[in-house]
């Protein structure tokens, strides 16, 4: 399903962009899962934890245990971690966002697009294209800009609508650059928008 995979497919993008960074973040966030995965610093330095760390997860994924991570290994490591978020993000979204089919339409106004609108003032610090806007509830002009922005990065419908969908994407973006430790949080160096 589209919708489901374009805020995955937005922040793989941005994770071949860095991709020391991201796949030791990717392999501290599935150690919490498999514990026999030591959880790692994402410092981008591919040392001797990184590579303990690759060499455990090919010997328990029956890849060949070489230490270098080949397009087998990343793919196996990506399709684990993808999995690892699917099945924990989704109760967390459908906690915040009302359900499958709402849409909050430019102008429209609902108390809890405040949440979302809040999202993208602490992310507007670190991206470029999006404004901070006021966290009223009305997706007025700059929330809806903010909306058009992140769908065109995640390959969404550009609507400047709230629906199920961009806000999958919007708290997959809030996760990785807000929400984790800032010892595990990958730097955001530039790009989209």
């Amino acid at each position: 399903m589209r919708d489901g995979t374009a805020g995955r497919e937005l922040l793989e993008r941005e994770m071949l962009s860095k991709p020391v960074s991201s796949l030791q973040y990717m392999l501290r966030q599935l150690s919490r899962t498999y514990h026999f995965l030591p959880e790692l610093a994402v410092d981008g330095v591919f040392g001797e934890r990184t590579l303990e760390a690759v060499m455990r997860f090919q010997r328990e994924a029956g890849l060949p245990v070489t230490g270098t991570v080949d397009q087998a290994t990343w793919d196996a490591i990506r399709s684990c971690w993808l999995d690892q978020q699917a099945r924990e993000s989704y109760s967390r979204a459908t906690r915040i966002f009302p359900s499958e089919g709402i849409q909050v339409q430019e102008g429209d106004t609902r108390e809890y697009m405040i949440v979302p609108q809040t999202m993208f003032n602490i992310l507007a610090r670190q991206f470029e294209g999006i404004v901070p806007c006021k966290a009223d509830g009305c997706n007025g002009p700059a929330s809806a800009e903010n909306l058009r922005w992140l769908q065109k990065a995640a390959g969404l419908p550009v609507t400047g609508c709230m629906d199920t969908a961009t806000w999958d994407a919007l708290s997959h973006l809030y996760e990785i650059f807000v929400v984790q430790d800032s010892e595990c949080q990958p730097k955001y160096t530039g790009g989209w928008g």
